[in-house]
């Protein structure tokens, strides 16, 4: 039996402007359900998950809570929080709510809302990962060949190979990403993901082999393709 707890924080605070929809992305429908009631159920089904955390903007938690949670019978989602202004922002909110019931070495797996094609193996990869080393990341190599610009003149091109595509789960031990936030919160500094609060304070950060198929929905092209790679997956299984 594990000597701690791995919990998912799943940040579902976005607008989704881009989606260009009448209701926000994480509650557009893929296959039947909710894009988030998916995502979380992947959570929900896995053995290796205790509890889950949903991060969600503050006017919409009854919304949520009515025709996602309790519609879908989601046992392990123990809160709801009320996002912030900013992914990072509502990150830290739900590492706030779970602080008095987590130790810091429980494992948090922080997943976006609207990549609901994660799969298991990715957990539990992440999960044993995270739990011996400063943190996990689920990427996968870039494929494309990859140019810094700046005002529009191409800088440098950089080695392909050493290039990887962040994906998440992301994972770290609660007592390192706390303080990863709350570090980032007292110096202003704003990163682009999780793993990049750990990285600045000198942690290593292990790659997990992720998936292509492992998207952030996040345009109407993206639901189009999410829904392609669905019927591939339940065709493969």
């Amino acid at each position: 039996m594990a000597a701690y707890k791995s919990i998912a924080l799943i940040p579902a605070a976005g607008m989704g402007k881009r989606m260009g929809a009448s209701i926000n992305k994480q509650y557009l429908l893929l296959d039947g359900l909710p894009i988030v009631a998916r995502t979380i159920s992947v959570f929900e089904k896995s053995p290796l998950i205790d509890a889950i955390y949903l991060v969600i903007p503050a006017d919409e938690i009854p919304y949520c809570r009515e025709h996602v949670v309790e519609a879908c019978g989601f046992k392990k989602v123990v809160a709801i929080v009320p996002g912030g202004k900013e992914r990072q922002n509502s990150v830290m909110n739900g590492l706030n709510a779970m602080r008095a019931v987590v130790a810091d070495n429980d494992v948090i797996l922080i997943h976006d809302g609207v990549r609901p094609l994660v799969t298991e193996a990715m957990l539990c990869e992440s999960i044993e990962v995270a739990s011996r080393r400063d943190g996990a990341l689920v990427a996968v190599p870039v494929k494309d060949t990859i140019k810094s610009v700046r005002d529009g003149v191409v800088q440098d091109t950089p080695l392909r190979e050493n290039l990887w595509q962040a994906q998440t789960p992301q994972a770290f031990r609660f007592g390192l990403i706390h303080a990863a936030h709350l570090a980032a919160e007292a110096d202003g500094f704003t990163g682009t993901d999780d793993a990049s609060l750990i990285e600045r304070r000198g942690g290593e950060v292990c790659i997990v082999r992720g998936d292509y198929r492992n998207i952030k929905i996040t345009t109407p092209e993206d639901l189009v393709l999410a829904e392609a790679f669905l019927t591939g997956i339940n065709r493969e299984g």
